[in-house]
């Protein structure tokens, strides 16, 4: 596919889920609705994406995706090429992403198993050099958390644990994040992942208003069935209360970014992601609002 007819695809995915998402349809009405003219009033609402959803496709190829998207900002993960560990590699990756204009704001999910010095700056100084703000943190255990504070304090870089739904017995909810860190430094906090919050029976609205400045990273997906986690679909054609769901990020200030990590067909990814996007954005011209502000 050429990048102009890419391009156009976008737009006609994008324009009709304004009226789809507006008017309550799923997205994959979208397609048939008519276009119409977006609101110019920026929307407070910043989306991103989570470099995970392609896990399967080199750093070109994503940078190439990105483009069609329209997204510039990425939440990278030591997956493929994306974000290597390595700092020459990094420093590499880097280079791509600034020549293509894509702004790293997160990084993640990263695994904290040791709970010892050398291991957890290693991975502050990974942020670090890639001037990364946030660490999308995936099992750091209640033990590791004061070593891990530690850091957080001496490079004033934040932890955003994810939680990971019922079979996670540590983080389930984001609401279990939040019992463990209240007496910590206000540096760390969650990440909240939607998908995995239903899945632990936790109202995701409430969660967001729960976390309050304490949410420094979203990570958005939608299901069929807030019970089953093979469920997930693309954003719009599940259950999951999107508008809501903006709407309290709105009402909290939220500062951070709406990452999308889009977990299914992994091989094929982009019908879904454009279908997501798409809707997403739709809602927000829905709710009065135009272009996305992805400055960081």
């Amino acid at each position: 596919m050429s990048e102009k007819n890419a391009l156009s695809r976008r737009d006609f995915f994008r324009m009709g889920a304004v009226v789809a998402a507006a008017c309550g349809l799923p997205a994959s009405i979208s397609a048939q609705m008519p276009v119409l003219e977006a609101s110019s009033k920026p929307s407070p609402i910043r989306l991103g994406l989570a470099s995970y959803t392609f896990r399967n496709f080199a750093r070109a190829q994503m940078i190439g995706f990105m483009k069609q998207l329209d997204v510039s900002a990425l939440n990278a993960k030591d997956a493929r090429d994306h974000l290597p560990m390595d700092p020459q590699a990094e420093a590499a990756a880097l280079a791509d992403y600034a020549a293509a204009g894509i702004k790293l704001h997160a990084a993640g999910a990263i695994y904290f198993q040791k709970d010892e010095d050398d291991d957890i700056r290693a991975k502050f100084e990974y942020c670090k050099r890639a001037g990364i703000g946030v660490i999308v943190a995936g099992d750091p255990s209640l033990e590791t958390l004061p070593r891990i504070e530690k850091f957080v304090k001496e490079y004033d870089i934040r932890i955003a644990i994810h939680n990971h739904g019922p079979e996670d017995k540590l983080w389930p909810s984001p609401l279990d994040v939040l019992k463990a860190v209240k007496n910590m430094d206000p540096r760390i906090g969650c990440c909240i992942d939607v998908g995995h919050t239903v899945r632990a029976c936790t109202d995701v609205v409430h969660a967001i208003h729960a976390a309050g400045p304490r949410l420094f990273n979203m990570h958005m997906k939608d299901l069929t069935d807030f019970h089953s986690k093979e469920s997930q679909v693309a954003v719009g054609e599940g259950r999951m209360p999107v508008r809501e769901i903006f709407q309290a990020l709105i009402a909290t200030k939220y500062p951070g970014f709406v990452d999308l990590e889009y977990e299914v067909h992994p091989n094929d990814p982009m019908p879904g992601v454009i279908a997501s996007f798409a809707y997403m954005r739709g809602v927000l011209a829905g709710m009065g609002y135009g272009h996305t502000i992805n400055s960081l």
